[in-house]
This record gives C-alpha cells, structure tokens and sequence, in this order.
C-alpha cells in the first residue's frame, strides 16, 4: 500500500489510460410533416441547441487524467506520515504540487481506489497539479501521538523535537526530491483543521513553498474559534464534533466513526435536559472521548491553552500568504482576522492578502454562495471567488502566470452584496463611531443627557435560557449567524435598542467593541451583544416563497458574540461579580462589512443567554465545568445607560472617499 523508493521508476512506467465517451441522440416525430418544415424545424434546433457542460470531475475523471500513488513519508523523527500523491498523466511538463494536510481521514486507502473528489481535486483537477494529501501524525494513516493543535516549539535542539512546521517542512522536502515532474514549487491550502496546519506550516518555511492558504484557520481555541468565545463555552458544536471526531477506532483506516444518537431532533431540550456540563461524561461519553475531558480540566486561559495559541509564532514566514474566511462563519472567524494581522505585522515585504466573503464554514468551496438563510446575495460568490481569487492566486505563484491583480484585502460587502478591494483591512478611511444605549430602547450616535432613567433591567434564568434561533435544531446551524432575531425581541430577558429609521446608508467595516456597564445580583454572568439589521416594513419577500418568509421588519443578525464575565479582567484569573455593583465589561466582536440601508434601523440586542449554542452559566462564580445542580440560579441583570457611566459600541464606519 505504501512506496519509500524507486519512485522514478514506478512514474515512468505508467501509460495514460483512455476512456472513451459516447454520446447519444435520437428524435421521434408523431406524424408525418412537410420536407421543408422538417428542415426549417431540424436547423432551429441546432441554432438552439445549448452548449455542451465542460466535464464534471468525478472519480471517473480522476482515474482517466490521474494515478494514485500512496506512500509513508519519513519525518527526521522517524515517524512516516501517510500520504496519498494523484499525478498527472500528462508529462508534457512538470507541475507544482498542491499540499493539503488534514487529521480527517484520506479514505478510500487504496491505490487502486479513487475519492470522490472535493476541495481542489474537485476545483483544480483541469489544471494540473500535483496534489498531495496527508494524514497528520497520529491521525488514520500516519504513525506517531496525535496532539490537537500541537503546541509550536520556538527552540529546537534536535530530531526529537517537532511540531507541525517541522512535519510540513520534511514532507515539501521529501516531495519535492522524489515526486518525478514536479516543478520545484508547492502550494498548501486548506479548510479548518486543515487550515490551522496550513498556517503551522508557513512557520519556518520551507523554500520550496512559494504560497500557502490557511482558510478558516484556528488560532486560539480559547478565546475566539470553535469551543470558546471569549471564555464562554460552545457547547453543542464542542459536543457534536468530539462525539464523532474524539472516538479512538481499532482500525482507523477502515472503520468510521459511530454517530451520536441524540434520540431528538431538539438541540434547546436535549441540552437542557442535560443539567451540569459534568453529566456529558457520565451519561454519555463514559471516559472515552479524551479531549473532552481536557476540556473539562481546563476552564481557565491556562498554560494548556497558551500553548495552543498560534498567533505568537507566526514569523519566519516566506510564502505568500492568502488568509480566507467568511463573514458568517459560526466556528472560525476570529482565526483568519487574527492570523491576517499577526502574519502582516511580523513578516513585513511578503505577499499577504485577506479575503473574506458572505460565507458560512468552508462554504467559499462548496456551493454556489448565492445565499444563506434567508438573505439573499444576489451573486455566485463562491464561484466567483475560485474563478477570479483562489485559482489566479495559485497559478501565479505555482505556475508563474502573469495574470494576477489581488488587493490586500478582498471583501464583500454584505447589505449590499458587492466584492470589494482595499489597500488595507480595515480601510483606511474608517473611522470610529459609538452607538449609545438609551433610556425606553433607544439607540443614537449622540450620548445620553440627564434626566433619564439610569438603566434597565431583566431576569435571566438559566432554566428558561434565551434560544439562539427561532426554529428547532440539534446543533450549532449555519444559519443562525444571519438568522431574523424578532422571536429574541419579544423576550422579556432580553433587552432592546434601535435607532431611527436611517436616512442615508452607514457602512461598518473592522472590528465592533462592546463596552457595557452591568450589574448582577449573582456573582457571574454571560453578556451576549447582538448587533442587527433591521429591514424596511415593505422589504420584498422573496419570490417564489414556499416556506411563506416575511421579509419586512426581518431583523438580521449581523454580527454576535457572547462574553463570560468573570473574564472581564483576566481570562486566566477569573473574578467573581460583586453582587449589585456596577462594573464594566468590554469586549472585541469579530469584524463585520455591513451596509444598513437607507430607510432601515440599527439594534443591538442585550441578554445572559444564548441557548444551547452558549452552555448556560450558573450565575453563581465555580467552577462552571464541575458546576452543581444547586449552582443555578435566577439573577436580575442591569445595563446602564447614564451620562455617567453609559452603555455603548464602537463601530468603525466608513467615512466618503475624498
């Protein structure tokens, strides 16, 4: 199943294997017609004949163009990494390879068996590269101990001593000297996990590698991507991926992981029914999902976290860099914001650009990216994106084409639906504005005066958490991101502030601030921001409307993020609240690119819940991981809103270009 040697042999040998296509036709006719007619109807058939579909890629086309080769590549450890190379047939010239790194499997193993093709074997396979798939250390294939998102080691003193850049460079080293008609030049690309490795791989570049794409990347698992937000717990995502991804199998190369039966199709009952986060393990996983446990061991912003954090070692990079992500991706935004500013602040005079689009997790490749949801973009972004981005980008670097115009920063604009190019993210004619939070839910770009009511007030219940999203789910959607927040208005433990109706557009683009004066009458507590588009009463609804959606007064989510508030001044040393003390919390959301229309509103959403997608804090300061039943507690929540000590946030808003 697997090659160390004689590779040069082994490609010689090959010969191209033809499949040949038929194609078929026929035309029937009920009755007997005029010679002429017959002739006029046969030539306005073929002026109308549309033009035939270009080839999809399927398995079929990859084994006509394309051979399979596997092989176990030595690392300077000793440990051999499964990898699986699909050649060109085609040796008319030598190709650059295409490196994708993933701990998700390389099935089918098999050289004789061909993958249904996704990502850019998919994308790509028409333009030849070499592509090369890897199994990380530890993971299906690959031999050694798999460490999620192995920490990066600044010193090394030996062989022994490896991370993922190591790894990645002994892989390009190996391929690029044993892989027969590869020009010398590689690529690496890859989605989420894949993207992390990706970005661990620039590290201490191989010079071989002349372009990297970390898209969708984690950074830092503790404060912004996928189980954690700013200390505060993504319980059903968390849950969902290590039921399935954490299960230890006896044959890794041949089995699949089981599916977590949840017996219901109700996220918000079955979470809830749940209790303490403690009984995850006792009910269900029983030991057996080690990283959970971690994860239960580790609540704080500890030394186990700090090590996984990537950002500080980003450097030494010498590829060119394309870092992606998409506004409405619920489980990795904050990685592609944060490894974009780090790589451009420490690597100074290499090619770095950041492209963003309206996008949920990976889905600039699948789909078509016209819409999500319920709002519609008016476009085939994601097409649109490997037409004129990806493609261009890796052909220029791989294959020196000439033909390559990328700005620093290519966005899309959301609101208005429409690609925009930047010298720089954000631009730099932003400029920050503060919204403020008013007495009687009013929302305005003016501060508040005196003589009105100091702050408002709710009851949060953890028995009774506010949904995240006005529809059943089990997990964490991809929708809820953009989802309509009406059904959240109309609850009495969330608080309400809008602006009046716009008379000329505001455009926000960068990061958003949330700065809050609260007060609760328990010792912790979670703070969820929500900022809202909030639509026309006449806004069109779309056409056809099966499921009969009411586009006018659709409140948009455009950007929200929630905070655990004993992190408000350390998220290493937690602090309890001191019961019915006003204290500030601040916070940075994710960047959005939002434009609010003329003739819409402006609404941030205040609440201390965000159920099941936040786990539910107690409101009682612990030890949330080992919380107790009797923990949980009712507590009444205050926002203020004085000219003292007001509640607001800042926004960078586009000012008009001169």
């Amino acid at each position: 199943m697997s090659h160390t040697c004689s590779l040069q042999s082994s490609f010689a040998t090959l010969k191209a294997k033809r499949h040949t296509h038929s194609h078929q036709g026929c035309a029937r006719f009920l009755a007997t017609v005029l010679l002429l007619a017959f002739c006029a109807t046969g030539a306005r058939a073929q002026t109308n004949q549309a033009k035939p579909k270009p080839e999809e890629v399927t398995e079929a086309y990859l084994r006509e163009h394309y051979t399979k080769f596997e092989y176990r590549i030595p690392m300077r450890d000793g440990v051999r990494l499964f990898t699986s190379v699909f050649a060109p047939k085609d040796e008319s010239q030598p190709w650059p390879i295409l490196l994708t790194r993933t701990p998700y499997s390389l099935k089918p193993y098999s050289e004789d068996r061909y993958p249904d093709p996704g990502g850019p074997l998919k994308h790509y396979a028409k333009e030849k590269f070499i592509f090369v798939l890897q199994d990380v250390r530890g993971r299906n294939g690959s031999e050694g101990e798999f460490v999620h998102m192995r920490p990066h080691k600044e010193m090394k003193s030996g062989p022994r001593d490896i991370d993922e850049s190591t790894d990645t460079y002994d892989t390009i080293d190996w391929l690029v000297k044993n892989v027969p008609n590869n020009n010398g030049k590689v690529g690496m690309i890859g989605i989420s996990y894949p993207g992390f490795y990706t970005a661990a791989g620039m590290i201490d570049s191989h010079p071989a590698l002349k372009c990297a794409s970390p898209q969708a990347p984690i950074a830092d698992r503790f404060i912004g991507d996928d189980f954690h937000h700013n200390g505060a717990f993504y319980l059903p995502h968390a849950f969902g991926f290590f039921s399935g991804f954490g299960q230890k199998l006896d044959e890794p190369t041949r089995e699949q992981p089981k599916p977590f039966d949840y017996k219901t199709p109700d996220g918000y009952e079955f979470y809830l029914k749940l209790g303490p986060l403690a009984n995850a393990d006792k009910l269900y996983f029983k030991g057996k999902i080690e990283f959970w446990n971690d994860l239960m061991e580790h609540d704080t912003y500890d030394e186990f976290w700090q090590a996984r954090n990537l950002r500080p070692h980003l450097k030494n990079i010498k590829s060119a860099v394309m870092t992606v992500g998409g506004w409405y991706d619920a489980e990795d935004l904050f990685g592609p914001l944060q490894i974009y500013h780090e790589v451009e602040r420490n690597n100074p005079g290499i090619f770095n650009v950041l492209v963003i689009g309206p996008w949920f997790h990976g889905g600039w490749s699948r789909g078509d990216g016209d819409k999500l949801g319920n709002v519609d973009f008016h476009a085939k972004t994601a097409e649109f994106y490997r037409e004129n981005i990806e493609l261009p980008f890796l052909k220029h670097f791989l294959k020196d084409d000439p033909k390559f115009d990328l700005p620093e920063a290519y966005v899309f604009e959301t609101g208005t639906a429409q690609w925009r190019r930047y010298e720089s993210w954000p631009p730099k004619n932003a400029r920050e504005k503060t919204l403020y939070c008013h007495a009687n839910g009013k929302l305005s770009f003016d501060p508040p005066v005196k003589g009105t009511s100091p702050f408002d007030e709710y009851i949060s219940d953890p028995a009774k958490p506010v949904p995240f999203i006005p529809n059943i789910a089990i997990g964490m959607t991809r929708e809820h991101m953009l989802d309509d927040q009406r059904f959240a208005s109309s609850r009495p433990d969330v608080l309400v502030y809008q602006t009046d109706l716009l008379e000329e557009d505001v455009t926000m683009a960068g990061p958003i601030t949330a700065r809050l004066q609260v007060s609760t009458s328990g010792t912790d507590s979670d703070w969820v921001v929500k900022l809202i588009d909030v639509y026309s009463g006449d806004y069109p609804n779309p056409d056809p409307n099966p499921a009969g959606v009411q586009m006018g007064g659709y409140q948009q989510l455009v950007r929200g993020e929630a905070f655990r508030g004993k992190f408000r001044n350390s998220f290493s040393k937690p602090e309890p609240f001191e019961p019915g003390k006003m204290t500030k919390v601040e916070y940075v959301l994710p960047d959005a690119y939002h434009t609010f229309r003329r003739g819409h509103r402006i609404m941030v959403q205040v609440q201390s819940s965000w159920f099941p997608l936040v786990d539910r804090n107690p409101q009682t300061f612990c030890d949330i991981y080992h919380a107790r039943e009797e923990d949980f507690q009712k507590a009444t929540q205050r926002v203020y809103h004085s000219p003292q000590a007001g509640s607001n946030i800042r926004v960078q808003v586009l000012a008009p270009e001169k």
